[in-house]
């Protein structure tokens, strides 16, 4: 049953400091909801204006009001259903051929589109640096389409990380080698910065090349492309020659 504190918990929920304190996060909309079906996660309860579009037998699901589903959607337009999801505790993987790194990336956005991402090509670990957003963010979840289900994102110290691993470090700046020439070596991690500073000066230290996407446009004055943009087409690329 949705009651009033429920409420005021899930409402909460958007800031990652309630999160934690509940161990809770949500999800909206029964397509994405579905996808948690194969995947580790443990959903609490459901509340939905459409029930028996869901099954999960083992959970409860609640039967409530477009009203009601308001009152609990971070949506501006309210899909179907809520999920109330546990926060899980992953652990990292063992060094993955090609891994993605991301330093500091602020905009929910681009790290669900980057997560969505790596799913598609295959990449089964993003990296996040400590003040990267949480990936558990309304707006990271609901980006991500799903894909944060199959995707093992951890966040921890990335110069330590950085400074030990067994793959070459490889990092994306507006100068650098060209994409399109670059020989990507067996196994790296692909490191991308912050949307306005780019990588911070201890984790380029460590970066062993640098790489560019380069411009093609004849007035030349795109100032930058947007990070998840960038990863699809630096991907595609990697991929291209596999």
């Amino acid at each position: 049953m949705l009651t009033a504190h429920k409420i005021k918990v899930f409402q909460s929920l958007d800031k990652k400091k309630f999160r934690q304190k509940y161990n809770l996060f949500l999800v909206e909309g029964n397509k994405i909801i579905q996808e948690l079906k194969h995947s580790s996660y443990k959903i609490q309860e459901i509340f939905s204006i459409q029930p028996e579009y869901l099954s999960f037998p083992e959970t409860e699901t609640h039967p409530i009001t477009e009203r009601e589903l308001k009152k609990i959607s971070f949506l501006q337009t309210p899909k179907d259903s809520v999920a109330v999801v546990e926060l899980p505790s992953p652990e990292m993987l063992e060094q993955q051929k090609i891994q993605i790194i991301l330093d500091g990336i602020q905009d929910p956005g681009n790290l669900g589109t980057i997560i969505r991402l790596a799913d598609w090509f295959g990449i089964e670990q993003v990296i996040c640096s400590q003040d990267t957003v949480d990936v558990y963010n309304p707006k990271v979840i609901q980006s991500t389409k799903g894909s944060f289900a199959r995707i093992n994102v951890v966040y921890t110290d990335l110069t330590e990380y950085l400074a030990k691993t067994d793959a070459v470090n490889i990092g994306t700046d507006m100068v650098g080698e060209n994409i399109y020439h670059f020989d990507f070596p067996e196994k790296f991690n692909l490191i991308l910065g912050n949307e306005g500073n780019g990588m911070r000066p201890e984790v380029e230290k460590l970066v062993s090349q640098n790489i560019t996407i380069p411009r093609f446009g004849q007035k030349q004055s795109t100032e930058s492309l947007n990070v998840s943009m960038a990863t699809g087409i630096i991907l595609g690329q990697i991929f291209s020659k596999i």
